[in-house]
């Protein structure tokens, strides 16, 4: 049986910690989204202050809406990207979870760390507006265009909470006759043609279901 051409190993070691080390010392302005009101999608751009094993901090005024809305409806997505000129140069972190207050904890640390702050916030006075929020629960996925094959990942904030298996995913099937026409439409070639059934290598996978549409045999299943 004919084996699909080699793709590179994906970096096992990547954990949460490093993915988050990314948003903040990377990306750092990224764009969160909360719902307002009258239940619409609201974005604004906020820099990630902290980050530490499994969670990530980020500040906002008591006055603004954002604060606001936090205290309403505590779930954030949060999303941010980071690289060279141009697309394929890129890689991303998206995040979806509950964000807490957690008051003026860890304030001093967010100003040690962020010295610009002070230029936004000059006197100690001014900082008594200032909450920090902390997300510790939720989700995150990683997504390198920068590599070839694109590589993407998982991870968890917290301990295992949330499931990282995002719904859509596609995964062929006991079904498969191994024609190997899922492989000639794969944009990115990740179809492991040696097992059988043919294996999707997920982290590498695009989700345009090029391979389900293509299969004569109805073998591939998104889930």
């Amino acid at each position: 049986m004919q084996i699909s051409p080699e793709i590179p190993l994906t970096n096992s070691n990547m954990k949460t910690k490093d993915y988050l080390r990314i948003l903040k010392d990377e990306i750092r302005s990224t764009v969160i989204a909360t719902i307002d009101e009258k239940g619409r999608p609201v974005t604004r751009v906020i820099d990630i202050m902290l980050t530490d094993e499994n969670s990530l901090y980020f500040i906002t005024a008591k006055g603004k809406a954002f604060y606001s809305q936090l205290m309403t409806d505590p779930y954030v997505a949060i999303s941010g990207m980071c690289g060279g000129e141009g697309t394929m140069k890129k890689k991303a972190v998206s995040i979806r979870g509950k964000a807490v207050k957690i008051g003026s904890e860890k304030l001093k640390e967010v100003f040690r760390q962020n010295p610009y702050m002070a230029e936004i916030y000059p006197q100690e006075e001014s900082r008594r507006a200032l909450e920090v929020f902390q997300v510790a629960e939720g989700t995150g996925e990683f997504f390198d265009l920068s590599v070839k094959p694109i590589y993407r990942d998982t991870f968890v904030l917290g301990a295992g909470q949330q499931e990282t298996e995002e719904p859509g995913r596609y995964f062929i099937t006991d079904r498969c006759h191994g024609c190997r026409i899922c492989y000639s439409k794969c944009p990115q070639k990740c179809i492991d043609m040696s097992a059988k059934p043919f294996v999707i290598q997920q982290e590498h996978c695009l989700h345009c279901g090029n391979c389900m549409e293509a299969c004569p045999f109805d073998a591939v299943e998104k889930r």
